[in-house]
């Protein structure tokens, strides 16, 4: 008797519990709701009579202030035989100054319970502090000496290196750096920012020095202040400290050095892929699959005579969302999620000043990999032919709007997000327009898009090539094959070859 009943107790729950399952897999995901309006504060600027530029964007109501030193002057500045030397300069900037060593300088600024870091990119190098507005004078007394008194020691030098190369020489065997690294010299025409073993060996104290003195100089560089403080003590503290630096002798600036993208005439279809390189990595447990295209379009258009936002970055950055801008993208719909192949699949652009250079990624079996390389190429054809309907590209632009929303929410975020406009030299007036210019972007220009600048471009494939060489050629019939020995490469080399 206890059994049956037990056993109808079982029966009734079970259906009570069926009743109370939601069926998710069933139903369409919500709509995204209504965009949110996002408050910018208004961007006050200053200037120096040495020519340092000063923004403030005020925001009070938390205790922080974030403070981005922008120097105008990146890895594009360097020669490719000091490729790393900008990186490298930033790092050391920490590590001793003429008054204090690198033990005192992170001891202090722990002290404080501030943040304080330096680095360079392909665009500029940054020197940033994150701290309380009640320690900011403090914090910013080392913040200056770092910037205008690094000592560059041969020993932090040294130490440096030794670290870099340790990095670089494992990074170097990993597929997916490797193929990153590739890229730059054979798809982009340029060199890698953070150096090659031969770049970083050839450094030396001196040359460290050379680059320091010829290129941090404030009539290249812009101070930018976020949060809890006001324009007249952004400007004393700048003025306090940073009002004997001294200007270039030249009043011509590095930016006057980078042309504006080419003319943007639509040329005929090109073959795509444009060829396929392969860097054969015996025995790599996997292989990378990387799709690489430079770019006409920059980040920035001079047609009216004054820097403004290319029109064509919006458009760029809406198709990302679409092709593969997140999990819900189309690269990861169709490489992961309904194919199993990799753990995740995306594709970015690395904006540069007159032009770009744009990159799918992906990581899969070796066996997998020619696969992986077609399915991307289908991808980017299928964006060039078929619309991108409403159910598709409103949900992409939503991921884009709302991650802009809530970055500009941090003191951080809204130091950056000013930052990357300073660093292209467009006006802070963007910030305001970015919302509306996203949701501006049509289907259509989408499609125009990357029939205009997506085709064309070349894969590269880092893995055991003895594995995937058959499929490969299968696959991409007609389309030259260029294979490279991992052991035999060099990456100073235009051929990349020893």
């Amino acid at each position: 008797m206890l059994a049956r009943k037990l056993t109808s107790f079982i029966g009734s729950l079970a259906v009570v519990c069926g009743s109370l399952v939601p069926s998710y897999a069933q139903e369409s995901p919500p709509a995204p709701s209504a965009p949110r309006s996002v408050k910018i504060p208004a961007v006050q600027t200053a200037k120096l009579p040495n020519g340092l530029k000063i923004a403030v964007v005020q925001r009070r109501g938390v205790p922080l202030v974030a403070v981005n030193l922008l120097i105008d002057v990146g890895a594009y500045v360097e020669e490719p035989d000091e490729a790393g030397i900008a990186n490298m300069t930033a790092s050391l900037l920490t590590k001793g100054t003429k008054t204090r060593t690198a033990t005192e300088i992170a001891e202090a600024i722990e002290f404080l319970g501030a943040d304080l870091n330096a680095g360079a990119g392909w665009n500029a190098t940054n020197i940033s502090l994150n701290v309380t507005s009640d320690k900011l004078a403090a914090a910013f007394a080392i913040f200056a000496d770092v910037v205008r008194s690094p000592k560059f020691e041969q020993s932090e030098l040294d130490l440096a290196r030794s670290q870099a190369l340790d990095g670089l020489t494992y990074n170097l065997k990993q597929p997916s750096f490797l193929s990153n690294y590739v890229a730059t010299k054979y798809a982009f025409g340029e060199h890698p920012a953070g150096g090659t073993p031969d770049t970083l060996a050839k450094m030396t104290a001196a040359s460290v020095r050379k680059f320091y003195d010829e290129s941090y100089l404030p009539d290249r560089s812009t101070m930018i202040f976020a949060g809890d403080i006001d324009l007249v003590k952004a400007k004393a503290l700048a003025t306090r400290y940073f009002s004997t630096w001294k200007p270039s002798a030249s009043k011509e600036l590095i930016q006057s050095i980078i042309t504006n993208a080419a003319p943007k005439s639509k040329p005929a279809e090109p073959k795509t892929p444009a060829g396929i390189l392969v860097i054969d990595l015996p025995n790599s447990g996997q292989a990378s699959v990387s799709y690489t295209k430079k770019m006409p379009n920059g980040r920035v258009d001079n047609a009216k005579g004054k820097p403004q936002a290319d029109p064509g970055y919006y458009q760029a950055m809406v198709l990302n969302s679409v092709l593969g801008g997140g999990y819900s993208s189309r690269l990861n719909a169709e490489i992961r999620i309904k194919r199993g192949l990799s753990y995740g699949a995306g594709s970015g652009f690395g904006w540069r000043y007159g032009d770009s250079n744009f990159t799918t990624r992906a990581q899969t079996k070796n066996e997998s990999a020619p696969e992986v390389a077609s399915l991307v190429i289908d991808e980017i054809r299928k964006l060039t032919a078929s619309s991108v309907d409403n159910d598709e590209l409103v949900p992409r632009k939503s991921v884009l709007t709302g991650g802009f929303g809530r970055s500009l929410e941090t003191i951080n975020g809204l130091a950056s997000a000013v930052s990357d406009l300073y660093a292209f030299g467009l006006p802070a007036s963007e910030l305001n327009s970015y919302i509306g210019r996203v949701n501006s972007v049509t289907d259509a220009q989408i499609r125009s898009f990357a029939a205009d600048h997506l085709l064309g471009g070349s894969i590269i494939i880092v893995g055991d090539y003895a594995v995937f060489k058959n499929d490969l050629a299968a696959r991409f019939p007609g389309v030259k094959i260029d294979v490279i020995k991992a052991a035999d490469l060099d990456l100073s080399k235009d051929d990349l070859r020893k």
